[in-house]
């Protein structure tokens, strides 16, 4: 048994390495001197010279990645809480429908979850034109709000498969209001799913680029946009920096992710 326990970790490990590696290998060309991606002879021997912030330091001081990481950080800020609110109560309304009603509208609300982002984007780029929603932050941030809800639903609906209904009863039995039951009991309960779902949209809308690509104007131009004109127009290694950044960002996403889920096992 234990042999086969290791033979299965070892197995899970490689596996998982293989998976990581070729993600984590932009971490260290990020810092390459030269004007192209590549180890150099001095990085493959550790040496000093071999090692340059000249990349980090273009990143910083480009005002097109700076505007780029404004506007990301701009609608992610939007999108979170809207996406974040209009998920939970989506799976909140959920879990009183039964039958096939449920299984309708949770395959409505997962469909961005499924259908290819290409099609999204051609979808809503031709209802929005007619609108005058291209070109818009306004229609931006209505499709980013479209494609992070049902991550929040799907995690909030996980929680609430835990949740005693008889609580909410309890608090209304004692005369409080639907609205304060919720805020006061079923919250603070499901709230490690709605934290969850909140960083899962953060993440899903500062990540997002090919609907952007569709809808965004050149000012209106998002990190991952400038990522793929650096690789398209320019191959400029300072896209290995921002990569990099943004693995950093996504690893302490997943661990406060993973640590929310912690506490609320603990807490169980």
């Amino acid at each position: 048994m234990n042999v086969l326990r290791l033979s299965l970790g070892f197995a899970v490990g490689a596996i998982s390495l293989f998976l990581i590696l070729p993600i984590l290998v932009v971490i260290p060309l990020s810092f390459n001197p030269e004007p192209y991606f590549s180890f150099t002879r001095s990085m493959l021997l550790l040496q000093p010279d071999g090692w340059s912030l000249r990349w980090y330091r273009e990143v910083a001081e480009s005002a097109q990645w700076r505007l780029a990481l404004k506007n990301s950080v701009t609608i992610a800020i939007i999108v979170t809480p809207v996406a974040t609110a209009l998920g939970t109560a989506a799976a909140l309304g959920l879990r009183h429908l039964g039958g096939s009603a449920r299984t309708l509208v949770a395959a409505v609300l997962g469909a961005p979850l499924i259908i290819p982002v290409i099609i999204v984007a051609t979808g809503t780029y031709l209802f929005f034109a007619p609108l005058g929603l291209t070109q818009s932050m306004t229609g931006i941030v209505i499709v980013h709000v479209v494609l992070a809800a049902p991550f929040v639903v799907v995690t909030v609906s996980g929680t609430l498969t835990t949740f005693d209904a008889q609580l909410s009863r309890a608090a209304a039995t004692l005369g409080a209001s639907p609205l304060r039951a919720f805020a006061r009991v079923t919250l603070p309960l499901i709230a490690p799913g709605v934290i969850s779902g909140a960083l899962f949209a953060f993440v899903t809308s500062f990540d997002e680029a090919v609907v952007t690509l569709f809808l965004a104007s050149y000012d209106q131009r998002t990190v991952p946009l400038q990522m793929w004109s650096g690789i398209r127009d320019q191959l400029s290694p300072a896209v290995l920096v921002v990569a990099s950044l943004l693995v950093l960002l996504v690893a302490i996403m997943m661990v406060v992710a993973n640590l929310v889920q912690a506490l609320k096992r603990g807490g169980e």
